[in-house]
């Protein structure tokens, strides 16, 4: 009696050592998900807010030194992006005019505070992550900003990266045409950003899309690429991995950016199918982002009416 008393004993104690050496990745795995709980074709919660700063703000610093003309924060996941768009407005040298269409200009920061583990403060004008994808926002937003309608004036697009984990750049784009939309400036179609990625990660081989800070390490190799997987391409993965983001106007069915440095070994066929999960990403963006418009739109309107609700928060 006792033999058997000492062996269900023993039973329940290696059954329980079992259970709570599993972590939460593990568990999430077996039931097919990802690390943070989503489906692989499911994107981070996002919130949009237009008109984060009134019109009159100083933007200090940091920012443009007048006051915006249009402003959005957007918010995916944990990553969290500030746009300050300002004009238009004259160019400040004849030199830099254009005679036919407006000049876009577009400047990248980050917060010290926005990247986890990093503190150090970086330069717009000498970091190269920044500088290039600066470059990849303003290659964006000119396919859809109607330039031709502002001639010898300047657009000036400022981002401000507040959190970062993972996908600022796709990030970005969404506040800046959302800020864009809020400053009144005529747009073609809205640009919606996303990023798809695969990766062998737990003996499965999906496609995912709207991928974080994690995620994209995995996707690269390791590769942090600007502070944690922000990079745009992230070419340290190997022949099995892909990092993909992607920035389409929807309406219009047009990608206006699209850029991988990884080695595919499936070819145009393995590149074509993370960019057709990446364009459902853009359109699921789309529908959070015309919502936010939306809002925008109706609360304009009451307050034009004389209907609207004013709300003084207690500091």
């Amino acid at each position: 009696m006792s033999t058997q008393v000492h062996v269900l004993t023993t039973y329940q104690f290696t059954n329980t050592i079992t259970m709570t050496s599993l972590q939460r990745t593990d568990i999430l795995s077996l039931i097919h998900l990802r690390s943070d709980g989503r489906r692989p074709n499911e994107i981070r919660h996002m919130t949009c807010h237009l008109g984060a700063l009134p019109p009159t703000t100083d933007c200090g610093s940091a920012l443009p030194s007048s006051a915006c003309s249009g402003s959005a924060m957007v918010t995916m996941g944990l990553t969290q992006v500030l746009c300050i768009v300002r004009g238009p407005c004259d160019v400040g040298r004849r030199t830099e005019e254009l005679p036919d269409r407006a000049t876009l200009e577009v400047t990248m920061r980050t917060a010290p505070f926005a990247p986890p583990g990093d503190r150090r403060s970086t330069n717009p004008t000498s970091d190269r992550r920044l500088i290039e994808q600066s470059h990849l926002l303003q290659k964006a937003l000119s396919a859809s900003i109607l330039l031709h309608l502002y001639p010898k004036s300047k657009i000036s697009v400022t981002v401000m990266v507040l959190a970062d984990d993972g996908g600022r750049l796709e990030a970005a784009i969404n506040a800046c045409t959302l800020a864009l939309i809020d400053a009144g400036i005529p747009l073609k179609d809205m640009v919606c950003a996303c990023s798809a990625g695969r990766w062998n990660a737990g003996g499965s081989d999906e496609i995912v899309v709207d991928l974080n800070r994690r995620e994209i390490q995995a996707a690269t190799g390791g590769a942090s690429g600007g502070g944690g997987g922000n990079n745009s391409g992230g070419g340290g993965g190997t022949s099995d991995t892909i990092y993909l983001p992607v920035a389409t106007m929807p309406q219009r069915g047009t990608v206006v950016l699209s850029q991988c440095e990884s080695r595919l070994s499936g070819g145009a066929e393995a590149f074509g199918e993370v960019l057709e999960c990446a364009r459902a990403g853009c359109e699921m963006v789309m529908e959070v982002m015309a919502a936010a418009v939306r809002e925008r739109g109706a609360g304009l309107w009451k307050a034009r009416e004389g209907k609207a609700t004013v709300v003084l928060d207690d500091w």
